[in-house]
């Protein structure tokens, strides 16, 4: 087997994991070379394992790179491929780990030549800490990874990604662009905000913020643990995908308004009903993906 090389640009979580899983499972035969914004994330990436080499300068990243893997917010995808693209191999693969699908593939399409491939795809997992010390070889198992199809990449291409990632335990599935950002939007975007609001009411409680902390339990913990995250690419998200977060950012403001008239007006049943078909409809949820993904 052909040594492969692979170059991850943002060696962050995401990066850093695909690094760490990637040697764990094809050791000398697969070199890494990284970059990431900071000397010391640099540092760490190296330190820690998940890459070969480390530099400041993209050309000595990406010259070699069968695969580059870009892992960056999503905003700084597109001036990073316009800096690599110089250097870029005949016949190098393009993937990445953007949330948002439709914002980068719109901007590689008017940049990419012919000879370099594009493979959109998107790991469903994360923690709620960043960075390369927050990195874990074991990230991708069991959860959803989604590969986008229709960029126009050749079958050969788009398989030797599929057989890449098949490596790290993800369970791979695949969608249309548009469909991914829809639906990214209800799964993932709308309840990151959600959670972030969750905690800015918490922060505009006046004067009982201290006596709101001596009851915070598992409850809040859990509801706003996505909040944490890092907030350069949670921002990036929703610039890059403004209309299906904003439509559904709306009907949950109507969901809500429906509550608080139930709530206000004090029908009992109605609220009543609000939660049942919640935990109803969850529980069903749960129990149809359990066996496909550990979510």
């Amino acid at each position: 087997m052909a040594k492969l090389n692979l170059a991850i640009v943002g060696v962050g979580l995401i990066g850093g994991s695909l690094g760490l899983a990637l040697k764990d499972k094809l050791a000398e035969d697969i070199y890494i070379t990284g970059i990431s914004r900071t000397e010391k994330s640099m540092a760490e990436a190296l330190a820690c394992g998940a890459v070969d080499m480390v530099s400041s300068d993209i050309a000595a990243v990406v010259r070699n790179a069968d695969i580059v893997f870009l892992s960056t917010p999503v905003l700084q995808m597109i001036p990073m491929v316009k800096k690599m693209l110089p250097f870029l191999k005949s016949g190098a693969i393009l993937t990445d780990a953007g949330s948002t699908k439709q914002y980068v593939w719109n901007g590689l399409r008017q940049i990419l030549p012919a000879d370099i491939y594009y493979v959109a795809g998107h790991p469903m997992t994360g923690k709620e800490k960043s960075g390369v010390q927050a990195a874990d070889k074991h990230l991708f198992v069991n959860k959803c990874y989604v590969i986008v199809e229709d960029t126009g990449a050749p079958k050969a291409a788009l398989e030797k990604v599929l057989s890449l990632l098949r490596l790290t335990g993800a369970n791979l599935t695949t969608l249309d662009i548009r469909k991914h950002d829809r639906c990214a939007s209800l799964i993932s975007h709308v309840p990151h905000v959600t959670a972030a609001a969750l905690v800015t009411l918490l922060n505009r409680s006046a004067g009982d913020m201290d006596s709101c902390l001596k009851l915070a339990g598992g409850g809040f913990k859990d509801t706003t643990r996505i909040a944490s995250s890092n907030s350069d690419m949670w921002a990036d998200i929703c610039m890059t995908n403004p209309d299906a977060i904003v439509q559904n950012l709306e009907e949950l403001q109507n969901i809500l308004g429906e509550v608080i008239a139930s709530i206000r007006s004090q029908d009992r049943q109605a609220v009543y009903d609000y939660f049942a078909a919640a935990k109803k409809r969850r529980d069903c949820i749960l129990d149809q993906t359990e066996k496909m993904f550990d979510i």
